[in-house]
């Protein structure tokens, strides 16, 4: 045989390549079967996880319900508001077969306000609100639910006698911007024009909101990561539940050949599970809580169950984000911890945490921001830098908060037993307390920042009125017209009860007599009739006696001094306007006092002639209202609601205002009250995520406490180390929240130009965090008792 003849051996065909996708998903299998039916244990610990996280998931979907929520507010807002048919807000539509006169009536009865209507069909077929299918007669009114239920309270007499009208209907949903609105439309026999009756043709303002202003933009960014924050780092916590025994039992896997890799992506899957239980307990508590939603009532805001529902690209988004980033969280932590098979040891004395990567963050977050620079006033505002820079902020702070832990309890020494207890216990494991506190730092320090804003940014936003509420507490204007009903109004305010004073003028226009050509404008002023305490109030008179005369001229204002003296000629006669085209003329006395106006209690100067009741008859002044400023004496119960019943029964329409100093701007109070209804739902999710960590950690030394229970150690003395244990990381996380705060908060102030006003306000928000670290330590003393019981040191 020749080489020629020799075949070539074949060979063999290299094995394909393992698939590094099957065992990734075997493991993960693995993993949810252990969560699943690992017995009674694996189950605490996958409830406990799958509570945590589900409490976190509800409040995802509560935030992703909010923008369908505000925007089906403002549509049924807008659907019942009139159709505009002008810019001029006083023009009239035409008369018609469909055209409603109304006029507002709104009130306030123990500082909640009540909005409504007085209506008068002009038509057999006039046009409806949404919300009602008929007009109501004179005599009705139809009201929303929470006003039926305010008006039938027996307690509620006064309000009753404010709204002496049969009620025969209710106001649906969809006429409502929220469940515990207070709304009512009341029918009308005697409503004109002339009294104040304004003409509506139809419903639904087509007007778009008006934009935010950008300074309230930066507001809004920073209020939805100081609120959306904390929930995704107590998820990040939730799923650590239970690492201990978790790892424990993943060492029996080691045991029987299981590799690093393999124990790690098992362990992945068990935190899948918990996660994904999570969001389903959270998605059943966002559909079943929702149902309740009509009922609650947080800082005036309430909602109708149909108004939380979530984008649904928001849901999906969090139902594949919050399973995902327990997977993430879970190898991360899994990286500290070598799983040997008979055993489990922690490398956090072999490698201690790092301080450069943990400072990098919060000072790239401030970097970050600086670079964006300063926010204009007209400027439209990029959000996402704002954002980015304050969750770096943030996120960085829980990141730092378990390294500054560690170091300082790794330099305690001595101290009474209860105190040594809890430093130990940080000492060997500092993590699980540093993790349960890194909310309340996130939540604490976001919060001083946005304070912090709130405080700088208050003066554009609040506003002083000139109003002065000590020397009179209300405001009246009516639209009713005659000089007697003007002096019965003075005069039944003066007779209500609790009232002290009443600053009340009959109000008419005067004129100078004479022909005048057209285009030439005739000298016209006011003529004020009032008692002498009245007229002091707003003018500035040394002495008055019944029957008194003044001219009153405007402080340094001389040419409407001269524009005003054309008409008040002393010893001459001026001529009375009216739109009824009545004429009356009247003379002002030569011995009329010239003197200076004073600013009254509602801020303003008010000039022309002004006369005692003495002096001229009231009574018949032809066109002629009344504007009344009301003092009460606030130590009278109810004293306000006297007054406020009164104008109602006055006149219905009548326009009654309380006198405040400072005016809040709509759309800045607005953006505060959301920041304090997101501040007090996530203030109850910190508290329930805490107490449900504080109870993981109390099952994980359920041996160890009651074997010192066994040894003689007293009760009071493990509960003084629970709470010393919890104490110092609130501390050190407080003392974290407060530096951050301050920083981001001044960097915020820097980019909307404007400087800090107060740097002390961090301390209410750390009295709340320590508060409520107090609460949680007090409400986990009951299950503490139990676990000191003899029989934990049952083993099975």
């Amino acid at each position: 045989m020749t080489l020629l003849d020799e075949q070539p051996t074949q060979a063999a065909p290299a094995p394909a390549r393992p698939s590094r996708t099957a065992p990734w998903l075997r493991d993960l299998a693995l993993g949810v079967r252990f969560a699943a039916a690992g017995g009674r244990e694996g189950w605490i610990r996958t409830m406990l996880t799958a509570i945590g996280v589900g409490l976190g998931v509800t409040l995802l979907f509560l935030a992703a319900s909010v923008p369908h929520a505000l925007d089906a507010r403002n549509d049924r807002d807008t659907a019942r508001s009139e159709t505009k048919i002008s810019e001029n807000p006083d023009a009239q539509g035409k008369k018609s077969d469909t055209s409603v006169l109304r006029i507002g009536a709104d009130s306030e009865f123990h500082d909640r306000s009540i909005s409504g209507y007085l209506m008068r069909a002009e038509g057999s077929h006039p046009v409806l609100p949404p919300g009602i299918d008929a007009m109501p007669a004179p005599g009705e009114m139809v009201v929303s639910p929470a006003l039926r239920d305010l008006l039938n309270d027996p307690a509620n007499a006064l309000l009753k006698e404010r709204y002496p009208y049969r009620i025969t209907g209710t106001i649906a949903d969809d006429g409502l911007r929220s469940p515990n609105e207070l709304w009512f439309y009341a029918g009308s026999d005697t409503l004109t024009q002339a009294a104040g009756g304004h003409r509506v043709t139809g419903y639904g303002d087509p007007e778009p909101t008006p934009p935010l202003a950008p300074l309230l933009v930066v507001l809004v960014i920073m209020v939805c990561v100081v609120l959306l924050a904390p929930v995704a780092i107590f998820i990040a916590t939730a799923v650590r539940f239970g690492g201990d025994r978790r790892d424990r039992r993943l060492a029996a896997l080691r045991l029987v050949g299981t590799d690093i890799r393999s124990t790690r992506r098992i362990a992945a899957g068990e935190a899948l599970f918990g996660s994904a239980l999570g969001v389903l307990i959270g998605l059943v508590l966002f559909l079943v809580g929702r149902q309740f939603v009509s009922h609650i009532e947080v800082w005036d805001v309430s909602a109708f169950p149909s108004d939380l529902a979530p984008d649904l690209r928001l849901c999906l988004l969090i139902a594949f984000a919050v399973p995902l980033t327990a997977v993430l969280v879970t190898l991360s932590a899994m990286r500290s911890v070598v799983i040997e098979p008979l055993g489990v040891v922690r490398d956090n004395r072999a490698r201690k945490r790092r301080l450069w990567w943990r400072l990098a963050l919060p000072l790239a977050g401030l970097g970050l921001l600086a670079l964006k620079g300063q926010t204009g006033e007209y400027e439209v505002v990029n959000p996402y830098p704002i954002t980015v820079g304050a969750v770096l902020v943030l996120l960085g702070l829980a990141l730092l908060l378990p390294w500054l832990v560690e170091a300082c309890v790794n330099r305690l020494r001595g101290g009474p037993v209860p105190w040594q207890l809890a430093t130990r216990r940080l000492q060997l494991s500092s993590g699980t307390a540093s993790r349960a506190v890194s909310g309340v730092t996130v939540a604490v320090a976001g919060a001083v920042a946005v304070q912090m804003l709130f405080a700088s940014m208050n003066a554009d936003f609040n506003k002083a009125t000139g109003q002065d509420p000590t020397r009179a507490q209300f405001y009246a204007v009516s639209q009713k017209v005659g000089g007697n009903a003007a002096v019965e109004t003075i005069n039944e305010f003066r007779a209500t009860k609790g009232v002290t004073q009443v600053i009340g003028m009959v109000e008419a226009y005067v004129t100078k007599p004479g022909k005048y050509a057209d285009g030439e404008m005739q000298p016209t002023t006011s003529l004020n009739v009032g008692d002498c305490a009245t007229l002091r109030e707003v003018a500035r008179i040394d002495s008055c006696e019944d029957g008194d005369s003044f001219v009153v001229h405007p402080r340094d204002d001389k040419e409407m001094a001269g524009w005003m003296d054309k008409t008040a000629r002393k010893g001459k006669e001026v001529e009375f306007e009216s739109e009824s085209g009545r004429k009356q003329r009247w003379t002002l006395p030569a011995d009329a006092k010239t003197v200076v106006s004073r600013k009254d209690p509602i801020g303003e100067d008010r000039w022309g002639i002004m006369v005692t009741p003495g002096a001229i008859d009231a009574t018949d002044l032809p066109g002629a209202s009344t504007v009344s400023q009301i003092r009460i004496d606030e130590s009278v119960p109810d004293a306000a609601e006297y007054v406020r019943n009164t104008a109602a029964r006055i006149d219905p329409g009548m326009h009654l205002a309380t006198l405040t100093s400072v005016a809040r701007d709509r759309q800045y109070a607005s953006v505060q009250t959301g920041l304090q209804v997101g501040a007090t739902v996530t203030l109850l999710l910190i508290a329930a995520s805490m107490l449900v960590s504080q109870l993981e950690q109390l099952r994980e030394r359920k041996r160890l406490l009651s074997v010192l229970v066994a040894f003689g150690t007293r009760r009071t003395t493990l509960a003084w180390s629970v709470l010393w244990q919890t104490a110092l990381p609130v501390v050190i996380g407080l003392a974290v929240a407060v530096a951050g705060g301050l920083s981001l908060g001044a960097a915020l102030c820097w980019m909307v130009g404007k400087s800090v006003d107060d740097w002390l306000v961090f301390l209410p928000l750390a009295g709340a965090g320590g508060a409520l670290i107090l609460l949680v330590t007090l409400l986990s003393l009951p299950p503490l008792w139990r676990m000191m019981r003899p029989d934990g040191l049952r083993s099975e």
